[in-house]
């Protein structure tokens, strides 16, 4: 193994993250054996507050144990990637632009309340405000495998900030999200079925950014498919990561077939793309965030504005892996 260092990383690797598994499970089973027991010694001595503390702890536990479990549905070939994250306003102008915007900042809040490293690796601005679209990287361990059921159409019904008659409207976006390649996995794409396109970047990043032409689109004829960069300064440094941002999509559509194959006679699924509302958020008549996979609720959209997607991302994952909602009950 030593003699091959790519091999010996991964090895190491996923020794560290079993390791870690372990060790958690461990101190899941210690703490709770030590908090029962001290429950047992308060109603001996009739101490109320003593049996509070441990009950208010065994919650806690409770809330890291599901997270756990959910976890442990993460087994898929690029789960423990880091994953890209693209969010493309729909029809509607300004108000699918605004959406959009809310949702990229949704999704960096999650990501920054978990530890992960948040990179915007593109974004088009509105004519008047919000995004027209956005790429994000989150590096991390199983981004992608926590991110990957997000695919798909977000619906928003609110009184328009936009419409001076307060209005209630409608709005569409759609997130796409597609994991990291590694490095040792081999993607071939024949450059002859490629065109790429320079152009002047937009947005923040001074007046250099808005006088050369930096940015880079890659369109892969055959599948369509559309990648861009701005990121940077250094047109160089923007086509390296606009052909791993290919790479990793041209990978996600390889593993989605192959999913698609295996699941073909699953009674639960469901295509993923633009046309397929998968969550509703909805801030007048009434308050409320449903997906409409699974059926968890929420009844505080603030606060899943601000990135609280735990119990959505658990229960979709739950229902994809088995076609169970056991994960959902217990997070509702």
């Amino acid at each position: 193994m030593w003699g091959n260092s790519n091999k010996a990383r991964k090895v190491m690797r996923e020794r560290q993250r079993l390791e870690s598994a372990i060790q958690a499970f461990e101190r899941l089973e210690r703490e709770l054996d030590d908090n029962c027991e001290m429950i047992e010694l308060a109603e001996l001595e009739d101490d109320a507050d003593l049996i509070g503390e441990a009950e208010e702890a065994l919650s806690k536990l409770h809330k890291e144990t599901l997270r756990r479990e959910t976890e442990a549905l993460l087994s898929g070939e690029a789960d423990g990637n880091d994953t890209f994250i693209e969010i493309n306003a729909g029809a509607g102008g300004t108000e699918a632009q605004d959406w959009a915007e809310m949702m990229m900042r949704m999704y960096i809040r999650w990501a920054e309340q978990h530890g992960y490293k948040v990179q915007i690796i593109e974004t088009s601005s509105g004519e008047e405000a919000g995004i027209k679209s956005a790429t994000l990287l989150f590096k991390g361990e199983d981004a992608y495998g926590w991110m990957k059921t997000e695919s798909g159409v977000h619906r928003l019904v609110r009184i328009s900030p936009f419409d001076s008659n307060a209005r209630r409207h409608t709005s569409f976006a759609s997130v796409w999200v597609y994991p990291v390649v590694d490095d040792n996995i081999e993607i071939e794409i024949n450059e002859s079925d490629c065109r790429i396109d320079t152009y002047r970047a937009s947005g923040a990043g001074g007046q250099h950014v808005n006088t050369t032409d930096s940015a880079v689109r890659i369109t892969h004829l055959p599948t369509k498919i559309v990648v861009q960069c701005q990121s940077q300064r250094s047109q160089h440094k923007n086509k390296d990561t606009a052909w791993s941002m290919l790479r990793a999509r041209l990978y996600e559509d390889e593993l989605k077939k192959r999913e698609e194959a295996s699941q073909a006679q699953a009674a639960q699924k469901t295509e993923i793309g633009w046309g397929h509302q998968i969550r509703s958020y909805v801030l007048q008549p009434y308050q409320m965030v449903k997906d409409l996979r699974t059926g968890v609720e929420s009844t505080n959209p603030p606060a899943v504005l601000d990135g609280d997607l735990d119990p959505f991302i658990s229960a979709a994952l739950a229902q994809r892996v088995n076609g169970s909602d056991t994960v959902v009950s217990d997070l509702e």
